[in-house]
């Protein structure tokens, strides 16, 4: 049979032969694209979410010590502001007892060194001690007992005898000068002031007051 073609039938070149080769070779490709799973070809986008997850926990970290920082400094500031004003209310109190003390110092009166003035500061340390009295029940003991002499001893009653005699402006003993003397007068029964507060304060508890007194006691 010759090599002359077939009726109906085109002879393939080399150049026809190399498209369908081309086409094949796509188709090839194409089809293989299509079987790959899905995920794999996310595979790349799969990877960007781990790196955001492995950056958030810093993030968070990071915001929790900013906000425990913040937390600190107003802790802070509470503290020295409570320490400010606790040292304003003690600066405050001591300026009040220093003004308290002071406007005391101004009222307490001057009183002359003699009787008269011997019995007023006497009445004045009572009132404040509520120890009760009068001036002329205590002037009156008085010149009774010591003429106003507030160095007067007496060397002959029974007192004397007992080795205790009576001293001061209204004669005590010894030891109910000890029992009876009030605290902020001197512990001197030679003092007139301590003598007289004394001898009120036993007379008081004795008899219900100086007053009350006529005769020794």
């Amino acid at each position: 049979m010759s090599a002359s073609s077939t009726p109906g039938h085109s002879r393939l070149t080399k150049a026809h032969k190399l498209s369908l080769a081309g086409v094949a070779t796509l188709g090839a490709a194409a089809l293989a694209f299509s079987l790959v799973p899905a995920g794999a070809a996310d595979g790349a986008a799969q990877a960007r979410p781990e790196a955001v997850v492995s950056v958030a926990p810093v993030a968070w970290s990071q915001s929790v010590k900013q906000n425990l920082n913040a937390q600190q400094v107003v802790a802070d500031q509470k503290a020295k502001d409570a320490a400010k004003a606790k040292a304003e209310a003690q600066a405050k109190k001591d300026r009040d007892q220093k003004a308290a003390a002071s406007r005391s110092a101004v009222r307490t009166p001057v009183f002359a060194n003699n009787l008269d003035g011997w019995i007023k500061e006497a009445l004045f340390i009572m009132k404040k001690e509520g120890i009760p009295g009068t001036y002329s029940g205590i002037h009156r003991n008085i010149m009774r007992e010591s003429s106003g002499n507030p160095r007067a001893i007496n060397n002959w009653d029974i007192n004397a005898q007992n080795g205790i005699p009576s001293k001061g402006l209204l004669q005590v003993i010894q030891p109910t000068f000890a029992a009876y003397h009030v605290k902020g007068t001197k512990f001197d029964l030679y003092d007139p002031v301590a003598n007289i507060v004394a001898a009120c304060n036993y007379a008081a508890d004795r008899y219900g007051s100086m007053d009350n007194v006529n005769s020794a006691y």
